[in-house]
């Protein structure tokens, strides 16, 4: 997914979304952006859910008609459609590997995923939208054991809060999904529920 400049990207967003912005400097420069007039803001209803749809797309780095797949998929099914979509968007393989801290950003897990690095269950899997079920395991590919890109793992996944459905066992570098994909709403950088309100306005 091309994203261009992602500094300029996120000042617009106005939320810290890539993790070259989630920095004091970036949260500084942002602030001084506001005192002085120059952030954008949306005042339509319509304008601020598409804010909040951007925001959420670019947290999981996810093309444009990707997530509209998504959401199109958590209106479908029953119970509640927020919960929903955050299921699917969170079951991506690339996103289990990044909240486990085997990558450090979406774009990496993206890129690991995709480079055949790494397995499920002992079979090579190569697409990062690859959505995962309880009782999955992922590995890394004996081949790829050995390579600079997981060199530090050990001091990543120390570093990293996993959330209670991943299981990360660093001596043997897998990662077991142990509970259904979930995640805290508070802790989301944008507004679950207006993103789903711009799809159903």
């Amino acid at each position: 997914m091309i994203i261009g400049p992602r500094y300029k990207k996120a000042r617009y967003l106005g939320a810290p979304v890539f993790r070259k912005t989630q920095t004091q400097k970036f949260a500084i420069r942002s602030q001084q952006k506001v005192k002085k007039g120059g952030m954008r803001s949306n005042k339509s209803e319509f304008g601020r859910q598409l804010l909040e749809k951007q925001k959420a797309r670019y947290s999981y780095g996810v093309s444009g008609g990707q997530f509209t797949n998504y959401v199109k998929k958590a209106l479908a099914t029953q119970g509640d459609n927020a919960k929903n979509l955050l299921h699917l968007l969170e079951g991506r393989l690339d996103n289990v590997v990044l909240r486990a801290g085997f990558a450090q950003s979406h774009s990496a897990a993206r890129q690991m995923v995709a480079h055949g690095h790494l397995m499920v269950n002992g079979k090579g899997v190569n697409i990062p939208s690859y959505e995962v079920r309880i009782g999955d395991v992922i590995s890394i590919r004996e081949g790829s054991k050995k390579k600079t890109l997981f060199a530090k793992l050990d001091e990543q996944v120390a570093a990293n809060a996993s959330p209670a459905w991943i299981k990360v066992n660093v001596e043997k570098r897998e990662i077991t999904i142990d509970g259904e994909p979930s995640t805290d709403m508070t802790s989301l950088l944008f507004n679950v529920r207006s993103v789903l309100e711009f799809y159903t306005r």
